[in-house]
Formats: structure tokens, C-alpha cells, sequence
């Protein structure tokens, strides 16, 4: 067995370099030369803006200054969410948000192991309490003219890294909704009403979870709100959200 497993460790080993010489790696942001791939070259992660501490802990809402442990922004405080905290990579501008289109709509699933690797660092306490990790659904005809739901990609690489459940048919998306760009807070509400819903069945998997709720970008919060209340009247103890991307304070 442990013959058998060190050859096909040697093969994979001998096929990737020979992938290397065929496919160059290159940055994932402008697609100069790097020696490994997965990456981003230097002026790139320049372009990044990592969301690290101080934030806030319900929001993940960068603080200007350091105000202490444990604290919460206005915002949480203003209008508490139902999810119990959430954890973003980085803010959702420069090649943030050109990372998140390019796996959104220009097919590019090779960035999943780069961006699910910045979430996992995010969220790595999130995950550690996780009992189950699902992505943000798609309805059916949009999963069906996109391909691939890229927060699911995103959530089975997180659950299979860090070891946990992962479960990307509990949560369905029942109602086609229109598009939430250019809508208001309130109107992305409406928009999101009655739009999700537990899968047939599935409910008893549910019951006393807590659940890690993965998208790509958080924006008013609204997709993940409405997520959030389902899963909790379904019978979840708590739900976390992680993304790769979330907007400044105000964001629309």
C-alpha cells in the first residue's frame, strides 16, 4: 500500500510539472509570471485590502482605531442581524471585486483554492465551531444558465480543507428572484422574500446545528439575512456567515 500510494504521489508530482511547462502559472489578478500558482504577484496584493483586526464582532466591519476587545460597530447595533457573526477575506473593491466576477461570470474555478484559502484565514474560528458548512443557493434556472454556483465551490473546498460537513442541498432557493443590483436595502428585502427554503427531508440534519453560511460577497446583507432566517426557524442554533468579499460600511 504505502508503494502503491508513493507512486501515484510521484505521478501527481510528475504531472503537475509537466503542466507547469505546458501552462506557465501566472497571477491570478493580471496574469504576469509568478513561481507558483495559485497567486497574485506583488503590485496585486498591493491592490488587496485585507479585513484583519480591529473589527467589529458581529459585522467583521474594519475599526479605525483599536477600541478594545469584543466590541460592536453602530451598525450591528442599530439593526442587529440574525446570523450571529460574519468574517469577510477582504473588502470588495480593486481586485477584490475583480477576483469575485471573474469566478462569478468568467468561469475562473482555478481561483477557488486561492480565495477559499484567504476565507479560511478569515474565518478560521468560524469553521473551527462549524457542525455544517452550506453555500448560498442559486435558483434553478440560474444555476442552469451560470453552470455552477461559485459560493458552493467555494463552501466544498472550505468544508473538504478544514474537515467539515459540508451540506450544499439543505438550503434550496425556491423563488427566482431578480437581480439585487440597484435595488435599496429595503427592496432587496422584498426581493428576497419567501426565496428559501429547507430541502424536502432535511430539516432533522438541521436541528440544533450551528451552521457556517459561505458567499462570495456580502453587500447590505440582505441574500444572507433571509438565508439566515430559514435555517433558524428550521431548526439551527446559530449561523455564521464567511465570504470572500464584503463592501465598506454604506455599501449598497
Amino acid at each position: 500500500m504505502a508503494t502503491h500510494d508513493g507512486t501515484a504521489h510521484q505521478l501527481r508530482r510528475l504531472g503537475g510539472a509537466l503542466l507547469s511547462l505546458v501552462y506557465p502559472p501566472v497571477c491570478a489578478g493580471c496574469a504576469t509570471a509568478v513561481s507558483t500558482t495559485p497567486a497574485v504577484c506583488a503590485a496585486c496584493w498591493r491592490d488587496l485590502r485585507f479585513l484583519e483586526p480591529p473589527f467589529c464582532e458581529v459585522l467583521g466591519l474594519p475599526f479605525a482605531a483599536d477600541p478594545g476587545p469584543g466590541q460592536v460597530s453602530p451598525e450591528a447595533i442599530a439593526n442587529p442581524p440574525p446570523f450571529a457573526r460574519l468574517r469577510g477575506a477582504v473588502l470588495y473593491q480593486g481586485l477584490g471585486s475583480r477576483l469575485v466576477a471573474s469566478l462569478k461570470y468568467g468561469d475562473r474555478t482555478d481561483l477557488v483554492p486561492l480565495m477559499a484559502g484567504w476565507m479560511g484565514r478569515a474565518g478560521a474560528e468560524l469553521l473551527a465551531g462549524a457542525d455544517l458548512v452550506m453555500p448560498v443557493p442559486l435558483h434553478s434556472r440560474r444555476l442552469l444558465r451560470r453552470r455552477f454556483n461559485q459560493s458552493a465551490e467555494l463552501a466544498r473546498h472550505l468544508a473538504r480543507t478544514h474537515d467539515r460537513r459540508f451540506e450544499p442541498l439543505m438550503l434550496r432557493r425556491v423563488r427566482a428572484t431578480r437581480s439585487q443590483v440597484g435595488l435599496s436595502a429595503s427592496e432587496r428585502e422584498r426581493n428576497l422574500r419567501g426565496a428559501f427554503a429547507l430541502g424536502a427531508g432535511r430539516a432533522a440534519g438541521l436541528e440544533g446545528r450551528r451552521v457556517l453560511l459561505i458567499d462570495d460577497v456580502y453587500t447590505t446583507g440582505a441574500t444572507v439575512s433571509a438565508a439566515t432566517r430559514t435555517l433558524l426557524r428550521g431548526g439551527a442554533r446559530a449561523v455564521d456567515v464567511l465570504v470572500f468579499a464584503r463592501v465598506a460600511a454604506g455599501g449598497s
